[in-house]
């Protein structure tokens, strides 16, 4: 027999024996035989390889180009799954900063926790930049520095400004330092010297984007140093 739609109707024995029912067109398992798998299941997939592929995304188009519908495609999960795992748009660009600061863009940190004084924490960051920023495998430049361009939403544009002024702060900090240390002169202007790194920072983030070459870029940050003043000497 069938139904009024035409599907097979399942009758007595017959369906009671299988376990099964047919409803709506589609055959669902009861119990007894082997379960089938639910339509509309979201399909399994690597949270990190995800939110790998949403990362090079962000960082190669920046945060207000790139859509939830290149995300879904990029990462190959539907958007019911991207929400459920990782909020909305806004959530999962927040957790991919933080992935990419650890996994990309440590090298910073790195320097000023490791090297003796400021200038060589800011010699070295520039000198790692230089490379960093245009390692083959991932886009070119800073994740941070792009993303905010062109960004028309005030939450995602202040956060990172936050992050790009918080490395400026860091480094007028150990400059400071090093002037009440004896290890820069005491005129030296800490705000403006560290101000001037961050420029350099960004601006090979943009060089780098635009085609510079690590050596190109070492060869800037070279002569970024030679503006620093030494011991014994002045700024002005």
């Amino acid at each position: 027999m069938v139904n009024d739609d035409g599907t097979a109707k399942a009758e007595g024995a017959g369906a009671a024996a299988t376990g099964r029912t047919v409803a709506a067109g589609r055959t669902v398992a009861t119990g007894g035989g082997k379960k089938g798998r639910p339509r509309g299941r979201p399909r399994s997939f690597d949270r990190e390889t995800a939110l790998e592929k949403a990362l090079l995304a962000f960082w190669e188009h920046g945060y207000e180009a790139t859509s939830v519908s290149d995300l879904t495609r990029v990462m190959d999960i539907g958007a019911p799954s991207l929400y459920a795992a990782f909020g909305d748009k806004r959530s999962l660009f927040e957790e991919v900063v933080h992935v990419y600061g650890a996994r990309y863009g440590s090298f910073t940190d790195r320097a000023l926790a490791e090297e003796p004084t400021a200038r060589s924490a800011v010699e070295r960051t520039l000198r790692e930049a230089a490379t960093a920023y245009t390692e083959p495998g991932h886009p070119h430049g800073c994740l941070v520095v792009h993303a905010a361009a062109n960004c028309s939403t005030p939450e995602v544009e202040q956060s990172l400004r936050d992050r790009r002024n918080a490395n400026i702060a860091a480094f007028e900090s150990r400059i400071r330092a090093d002037v009440a240390a004896g290890a820069l002169p005491p005129d030296t202007d800490s705000a403006a010297l560290a101000r001037h790194t961050g420029a350099m920072i960004q601006g090979m983030s943009q060089q780098a984007r635009d085609g510079a070459s690590r050596e190109e870029l070492e060869a800037v940050a070279e002569i970024a140093m030679s503006i620093w003043p030494r011991t014994g000497t002045h700024t002005g």
